[in-house]
């Protein structure tokens, strides 16, 4: 199936229910955004800095850009001009970092707290009380060109049904609990990005308001760097 039919498979499926779907599109041309931004797509997912600033100047404008992977302080600066989103916040450092640099712009900049919910070592993201003790501090409260509008959280690999619906659930009911004490009155705090191709369907079941589906709308990632394919057609 092509990307465009692979995307709206997804698409009619998970905006019926008033769910995002971010298009996960690392390590895939310029072209094949492209060929979903053709097919009605607006939302794309990028783990690498330097691909997401390529492949922005060469896209449309009106593209919503999230960075979803880890994210390290000295490459802010690059994506700070467009971003639409940051789902990977995992630090206080990382969050004064983005909030220094969106103010160079004149622009607030949406983020999600990464949560570490997986049973696995070498996932990024804060742990519950890391998550509170940031919101608590007074650092945070000085921060005025960010906007925390919500959690992200990613499974265990490869976990059982169970375990995964579990670990789900503990970041909605995180997020039930920070949305009570310290986003009450704050419409903007209502996003939980949670699922992805293997397991979206129970991360809607569970409150997901955001999935990101990458290799089921384009196909295996290739081996090579985007890029240097790119150049190479």
């Amino acid at each position: 199936m092509s990307i465009a039919n692979n995307l709206l498979k997804y698409k009619n499926e998970i905006e019926a229910l008033n769910i995002k779907l971010v298009a996960v599109s690392k390590n895939h041309s310029a072209d094949a955004v492209m060929e979903a931004y053709n097919a009605g797509q607006r939302v794309f997912g990028e783990n690498l800095v330097q691909e997401m600033v390529d492949k922005q100047v060469n896209l449309p404008a009106d593209i919503e850009w999230h960075l979803i992977g880890h994210l390290q302080s000295n490459k802010v600066k690059y994506i700070a001009p467009f971003v639409k989103l940051i789902e990977s916040v995992d630090s206080l450092k990382l969050l004064k970092e983005i909030n220094k640099q969106a103010e160079k712009h004149q622009r607030i900049i949406d983020c999600l707290l990464q949560i570490n919910i997986a049973d696995e070592e070498t996932k990024f993201g804060l742990d519950f009380d890391e998550a509170i003790e940031l919101l608590r501090s007074e650092e945070f409260s000085t921060l005025k060109n960010i906007r925390i509008i919500g959690l992200m959280g990613i499974a265990t690999n490869n976990a059982s049904e169970k375990q995964t619906k579990a670990e789900f659930n503990e970041l909605k009911v995180l997020f039930d609990g920070l949305k009570l004490s310290f986003f009450r009155d704050k419409d903007y705090f209502k996003e939980i990005s949670m699922g992805m191709s293997s397991d979206y369907k129970i991360a809607v079941e569970e409150g997901s308001t955001m999935v990101r589906i990458g290799s089921s709308i384009f196909g295996k990632r290739i081996i090579k760097h985007w890029k240097l394919q790119q150049n190479e057609n």
